[in-house]
């Protein structure tokens, strides 16, 4: 499959697939994501700052940043001041210092709420419950994924029958010790006697491939780096694989900032060197393209997808490996591709072929997906038939072929999946499976599968694993498996889904969580979540501290699904991006204002999260109206709007953002770059709300000048303003990047520091009950 590189962070701790990926790659869609997101000190810091009055707080002394006034960089005709570029550098004693200190003011802070160690400690009792993810075959063996509950990375099992006992087949826990050391990209071989497996360091994107032999459970000694955003497809000899990788660098550690340039499409034989492997696609004449490969089911094609950006477009190629006489490694040169589609106008997604035959989904003029087939005997487009029309309202999130003559197809419905099977014939509809108010978390099963599982997660239920023999006549969902949670009861809470409008009366969805019987008197602590970028969609999902939120800290949850997503198709990703950029920032602040006055809660109460685009987001909306909020808590966020492009996988990201590049385009962003946007408040008495930057030192995704330059500046910008008496805070955390592959103990200690500073800053003590 190929990968596109979006700017996100994971906030579902979960294990929520078979694989340990995201439900769209196990689904056998090819198109899935990657997640491509001296100090002067104070002696005595309130616990609960926000809530005094301002003669009664401290003054907060912030650690010295130099200003390097000579950085000014014109933008077409526009003089932009840059004074800590210096930060840039991740390497320089300077900014480790910077970051040193500004640890040092804000981890004492944040320790030094109670609500920091009560939070952790019932976090971590209720967290120590059995994860399973979906069972999937391959071979002669079963597996899945499971975690006993505080473990830091989840286990591979395997196991011959459904019935059997399961056995440790892969620990990710055995490499490292404190478990910063993850799984990443995994394939078996069509036959299960090997698996290609990536490994990755400090929450890096880079990884390293190994392959191990499964009967034995030894790896072999082939050794595969400089892995980034990469797919694994084996051939159907078993003899090798296809994997995406880029030019060896001087450092890919994860802490450089460089960019992500000239990847390559390469096949490895097993047991041979890497420097032996087979050149088979790249474009040194466009060095932002990145590529992508899924073998066919029936072993005779690769089919090659080639991406430019997150923008959910490809070129489609494809290469009959039968026709190789030498096979892919007696090539001398790139494999003989076939360009089936050679521009970037929509997206295609391998899903099936009955020999010349494939079938699609696509966008191609159907802003919420369909399901198409083409004969690569005659490709004229208009030839091209729809097996899955569009859907009206509804969106088509993936596909999947299984039980050699049925499509599943899943669907989002007003933010709600919703799970079909039709015939992969005409495509008709063979029946709907049954599904509460949530969403697919994990699915497993193919073509060669009579069977499937699909797991299903609600905001109060951690997952249900149910399983589906296609062999028989009537179609029956068994569970199969039922997560719960001890100490927290699904009847004492209520979820339900709103809509609201934006200023120009768009109608915006949002999720509120909150305890039954909750009084509406504005005075609620409410956590309003959002993202609105690269076409994805916030799908209601099962978050054990958001839910002691609730139920400890009297809070009120509200996750608003913004322009600029997927939840509602291109359409809908379209009207927040680009030019169109400011929608999301506005449906953000119309959610604000619909819980004010709806009577939730009230602006000093009031506390936004985003993460990765999240981040830019509440960066945004803080510098835009920082009277509507109490809170903000932006997750590795992007931050310069004018420069994110030059780091690492940025430049994907300029066809949901523009590039400051261009005139036209930088002329949206310094608009409301956060970094560009910071302003003292001119109205007396009011101040920024209290803020925390989370960030990593391994995040080779939104690397961390972001969040640095952004905190070096609003500290310096509102330092001395007399009503600023909020904190302005980063916690910089170690061996950790943009959150995939982070361990329990980490995901736990955070959670408790992030709830710990909303609690500070919104004025709210822990509840027993």
């Amino acid at each position: 499959s190929s990968v596109v590189v979006c700017c996100r962070i994971s906030t579902n701790h979960l294990l929520t697939s078979a694989s340990g990926r995201s439900a769209s790659t196990i689904a056998g869609y090819s198109h899935s994501r990657a997640n491509y997101w001296p100090c002067r000190t104070i002696s005595s810091i309130p616990a609960s700052s926000s809530t005094m009055t301002s003669t009664e707080q401290q003054r907060w002394q912030y650690p010295d940043a130099r200003r390097d006034a000579s950085v000014i960089e014109n933008y077409h005709g526009s003089d932009i001041a840059d004074p800590y570029r210096w930060l840039e550098d991740p390497d320089s004693k300077e900014t480790q210092e910077f970051v040193e200190a500004q640890n040092n003011l804000s981890r004492p802070y944040i320790d030094g709420n109670p609500v920091k160690e009560t939070f952790l400690k019932r976090l971590t009792e209720l967290y120590n419950y059995p994860k399973t993810g979906c069972p999937f075959r391959r071979g002669n063996h079963f597996y899945h994924y499971h975690n006993t509950g505080l473990q830091n990375q989840s286990v591979l099992y395997s196991y011959e029958n459904l019935t059997d006992e399961p056995k440790v087949f892969l620990d990710p826990n055995t490499f490292s010790e404190d478990g910063t050391v993850a799984l990443g990209a995994m394939q078996f071989s069509k036959d299960g006697r090997y698996l290609a497996y990536g490994v990755s360091s400090s929450g890096s994107d880079w990884q390293t491939i190994k392959v191990r032999d499964v009967e034995s459970g030894e790896d072999l000694e082939d050794k595969l780096e400089h892995i980034k955003f990469s797919s694994i497809a084996w051939t159907h000899d078993h003899k090798g694989f296809f994997y995406g990788r880029y030019p060896a660098g001087d450092k890919a550690d994860g802490t450089e900032t460089d960019a992500n340039l000239n990847q390559m499409l390469s096949y490895h034989v097993v047991g041979t060197p890497q420097s032996e492997d087979t050149l088979c696609w790249e474009c040194p004449e466009e060095p932002k393209w990145m590529c992508g490969a899924e073998v066919t089911d029936d072993g005779e094609y690769v089919v090659l997808v080639i991406s430019e950006s997150c923008d959910p477009v490809n070129r489609l190629y494809y290469c009959k490996l039968t026709d190789l006489p030498d096979g892919v490694s007696g090539c001398k040169d790139q494999l003989p591709y076939v360009k089936l589609v050679d521009n970037f106008d929509a997206k295609y997604d391998y899903i099936a072929n009955d020999g010349r035959q494939f079938t699609f989904m696509t966008n191609l003029n159907a802003p919420r997906y369909k399901v198409i087939r083409i004969n690569f005997d005659d490709v004229e487009q208009e030839k091209w038939v729809d097996v899955v029309a569009e859907h009206s309202k509804d969106v088509l999130s993936w596909c999947a072929c299984v039980n050699q003559d049925k499509l599943v197809l899943c669907y989002l419905q007003d933010v709600k999946n919703v799970l079909y099977l039709h015939k992969l014939s005409d495509g008709s509809c063979v029946t709907q499976f049954p599904l509460d108010v949530g969403s697919i978390a994990g699915y497993t099963g193919r073509r060669e599968d009579s069977f499937m599982f699909y797991k299903f997660t609600s905001y109060l239920t951690p997952g249900t694993i149910y399983y589906c023999d296609l062999s028989q006549p009537t179609l029956e969902p068994k569970m199969h498996l039922e997560t719960e949670v001890k100490g927290v009861k699904q009847s004492d809470f209520e979820v339900k889904q709103i809509f609201y409008e934006s200023y120009d009366r768009t109608r915006i969805p949002m999720f509120i969580v909150h305890r039954k019987g909750i009084t509406l008197d504005g005075s609620n602590p409410v956590l309003l979540y959002g993202y609105g970028g690269f076409n994805i969609a916030l799908e209601p999902g099962f978050s054990l501290s958001r839910l002691l939120f609730i139920q400890h800290l009297g809070g009120v949850l509200a996750v608003a699904n913004l322009r600029g997503g997927g939840e509602y198709g291109e359409t809908w990703h379209k009207g927040g991006m680009l030019a169109k950029k400011q929608n999301v920032f506005d449906d953000f602040h119309s959610a604000a204002e619909y819980l004010i006055a709806n009577k939730y809660t009230n602006s000093k109460k009031l506390a936004i999260q985003g993460g990765s685009n999240g981040g830019l987001l509440v960066g945004a909306c803080v510098n835009q109206k920082p009277y509507l909020y109490g809170c903000g808590i932006a997750q590795v966020g992007v931050m310069d709007m004018l420069r994110f492009h030059k780091f690492t996988i940025g430049h994907a990201w300029c066809s949901d953002y523009g590039c400051s590049d261009k005139e036209e385009e930088f002329h949206w962003l310094v608009r409301y770059s956060p970094l560009h946007t910071i302003r003292k408040p001119l109205i007396a008495g009011v101040q920024f709300p209290s803020m925390i930057l989370f960030t990593g030192d391994h995040d080779d995704r939104v690397v961390p000048l972001h969040s640095l330059k952004y905190i070096a500046t609003l500290q310096q910008e509102l330092k001395d303003h007399p009503d600023q008496t909020n904190p302005l805070l980063i916690r910089v955390h170690v061996k950790e990047g943009h959150g995939r592959g982070k361990p329990t103990a980490k995901i736990l200690e955070e959670s408790a520091e992030m709830y710990s500073f909303i609690a500070s800053s919104l004025g709210t003590e822990w509840r027993s009950d």
